[in-house]
């Protein structure tokens, strides 16, 4: 759960590094509804589709890939490709890159690696890899880059939500098992990510989009990270791409010079790195070897001088304040460059103007996470959704406020990109606070994303000694509820924040 300590006073203007092939400072948008659907952004067309909406609980329904699947195992591909080739569109991709968007953050089910899927017991929508193929090559051309966020884990990483794919108070992500099936899915990424000419502008792979935010819920799971980040690097030193603070090395042998898959192969063997690891790059292979054949990349994956001299992805994780009791901090498994999420939803934080500005413009998130070494930190996901009703004149405001503070860190990412405008959604009443390129139009986002209606905006609220910030919090409230919605959406994981003031007087230094 998001805890933001107000009062904090923001002397400081976090500057993020930034790796080859990462923009200096990231303005970007969630492509979220795209690969995993959550039907609150696009109700009608979930309708349309042949989706249910169910209220409050969405297990009582088709509301979910894995319920659509289920119901319709006939026609859920043809269904299914039809949204994938509609939601996200070359035009989408020009209108982003005019509006000065530099990097998106894609959403991704483990089930788009389909031999993960274990089939008949789980059932979800097939032929997803192509449509990713084709828009990374847009988003390519377009010179925007790319995080790919494994936004549903197999196993399901957090009850009860859309988000995860299937919702279910079953979570069984952490498991062994599913672990497992995550590090293969990670191993297959970062070799499409290296290898494959469409995904030439992915700069970044993120481990697991929130998980429960109690840490003792979540056995293994700083196990998980480490070995997440090992089964990166593994790919990379088989591709002979130097990861800097490694000391890891990889020697491949002559006789497999010219065959990745088999390079990859001798690599699990390397005792170097954990079991885990070494099997989840054995798993791997035939599933690249598969990939290769579907997609003619059986050339570049199997025979041809694979050795390269790229540059290293950007490890990402949910930061750790993200977790509460006594959770590890992924900064101890870094090799190599590693950044960090946060995503910031207001819940409760007054209920009104004043407590909203007082807090965003006195945020702490930057310093607080630099000091476990949780840096650079982007923002994720944010909105400009709010739990009373806002006035045009407070969203303009609102949006420069939060765009503020997130860029005195690595960046951010909106979420979302677009939202369906239907009776159902109330006309624009929810795009207008969950949508970029509706927020845009309306003129609450600026035409260039580094710039401000009011560069100033937050100078009557920073240092404020006020302490009307609300310390309540409302669990029933999560991304894509309103109070303007006509209809029931179900609840999808994002979590409230709780508010509240803590004076902190410190120094505090980055380098």
């Amino acid at each position: 759960m998001r805890h933001i300590l107000t009062g904090l006073v923001l002397s400081i203007t976090f500057i993020a590094c930034a790796w080859a092939g990462q923009p200096t400072h990231i303005y970007g948008v969630n492509l979220g509804s795209w690969l995993v659907l959550e039907l609150w952004m696009l109700p009608q067309g979930w309708v349309d589709m042949g989706g249910q909406l169910c209220g409050s609980d969405c297990s009582t329904c088709i509301s979910t890939e894995s319920a659509f699947a289920q119901a319709y195992p006939d026609t859920v591909n043809a269904t299914f490709a039809q949204h994938w080739d509609t939601w996200f569109t070359q035009s989408d991709v020009d209108t982003l890159k005019a509006a000065g968007i530099n990097t998106v953050r894609i959403p991704l089910g483990y089930w788009i690696v389909e031999d993960l899927v274990n089939r008949p017991y789980e059932l979800y929508p097939q032929g997803g890899l192509s449509y990713l193929r084709r828009g990374l090559g847009w988003l390519q051309d377009a010179g925007i880059q790319v995080i790919l966020d494994h936004h549903a884990l197999p196993g399901v990483q957090t009850a009860q939500q859309m988000f995860t794919g299937n919702c279910t108070t079953d979570v069984q992500f952490y498991t062994p098992y599913n672990y497992q099936r995550a590090l293969v899915w990670t191993a297959v990424m970062t070799t499409l990510s290296h290898l494959d000419p469409n995904f030439g502008s992915v700069f970044s792979i993120e481990a697991a989009n929130e998980p429960i935010n109690d840490a003792s819920q979540t056995p293994g799971y700083g196990t998980f990270q480490e070995n997440f980040v090992q089964t990166v690097r593994a790919v990379e030193l088989t591709l002979g791409i130097s990861v800097p603070s490694s000391n890891l090395s990889v020697s491949v042998p002559a006789s497999v010079s010219n065959n990745f898959t088999a390079a990859l192969n001798e690599t699990s063997s390397a005792t170097i790195f954990p079991a885990e690891v070494q099997a989840a790059l054995s798993e791997a292979v035939p599933i690249i070897i598969g990939i290769g054949a579907t997609y003619g990349l059986q050339t570049i994956f199997e025979a041809s001088p694979f050795k390269k001299s790229g540059t290293p992805l950007v490890t990402n994780f949910m930061d750790m304040h993200w977790q509460y009791n006594n959770p590890s901090n992924p900064a101890d498994v870094a090799i190599g460059p590693q950044a960090y999420d946060d995503h910031l939803y207001y819940s409760s934080a007054g209920n009104d103007s004043t407590s909203y500005m007082t807090s965003i413009c006195n945020l702490a998130e930057i310093q607080t996470d630099a000091a476990l070494g949780n840096s650079p930190l982007w923002f994720g996901e944010w909105s400009l959704d709010t739990q009373f009703n806002a006035t045009d004149e407070f969203l303009y405001q609102w949006a420069d406020a939060q765009k503020l503070a997130y860029s005195k860190g690595a960046g951010w990412i909106y979420w979302n990109f677009k939202i369906e405008i239907s009776n159902l959604t109330n006309g624009n009443a929810r795009a207008k606070q969950w949508s970029y390129l509706e927020g845009l139009e309306l003129g609450f986002f600026t035409q260039d994303p580094a710039a401000f209606h009011n560069p100033n905006v937050c100078a009557p609220y920073t240092n404020s000694t006020s302490n009307n910030t609300s310390t309540s919090v409302s669990n029933s409230t999560s991304k894509g509820t309103s109070s303007s919605a006509p209809i029931s959406i179900p609840a999808t994981g994002y979590q409230p924040l709780i508010c509240f003031m803590f004076l902190i007087s410190s120094s505090l230094i980055f380098l």
